[in-house]
């Protein structure tokens, strides 16, 4: 007896859903990697700020790489495990060099547009799908995302003279 059949899923309506968390599992491992990158690189008056607060987003950006993965395994497939296979199709493009200042934070800002939208996506998927497991995953998901986005435009509400106050990372 296959898994889906003990947990009750149809595996047509769920392979969609298979397939949106394989191409979150790449996004979020390129997010990861670029957040390591800015955790590893920042320098600057908002070191302390900002070196923080890129490793409390690597560390929940590695605990749902590891859900994503196993949650693709408990729906029948198997998640890929080579960057140069996520590099073939993450819509995260790694980062090129160090960016720092505004520019990390609209960064992050996109990333989050990107990974929200995916979510918001399974959410549909997994619905139609009647994968609860998966939509409460991502919802979430969305909780501390959405969190995120609001602290972080709050953060970068602060009026500058120049760039090189906020984060400067080069």
């Amino acid at each position: 007896m296959k898994n889906l059949e003990i947990i009750g899923l149809d595996e047509s309506k769920v392979n969609k859903v298979k397939d949106a968390l394989a191409q979150l599992l790449a996004d979020y491992q390129i997010y990861y990697t670029n957040l390591r990158n800015l955790h590893w690189n920042v320098k600057g008056h908002k070191f302390f700020t900002m070196h923080s607060k890129y490793e409390e987003l690597y560390n929940e950006a590695a605990a749902h790489v590891d859900e994503i993965a196993e949650r693709i395994l408990q729906l029948g497939a198997h998640p890929e495990s080579r960057y140069s296979e996520y590099l073939k199709v993450a819509t995260i493009k790694e980062i090129d060099g160090v960016v720092g200042g505004r520019e990390s934070i609209e960064l992050l800002l996109e990333y989050f547009k990107n990974l929200i939208a995916q979510e918001r996506t399974l959410i549909d998927l997994a619905g139609d799908a009647h994968d609860d497991v998966t939509a409460d995953l991502m919802t979430g998901y969305l909780a501390s995302q959405e969190k995120n986005v609001w602290m972080l435009l709050a953060y970068a509400q602060h009026k500058h003279h120049d760039d090189s106050c906020c984060c400067e990372t080069k």
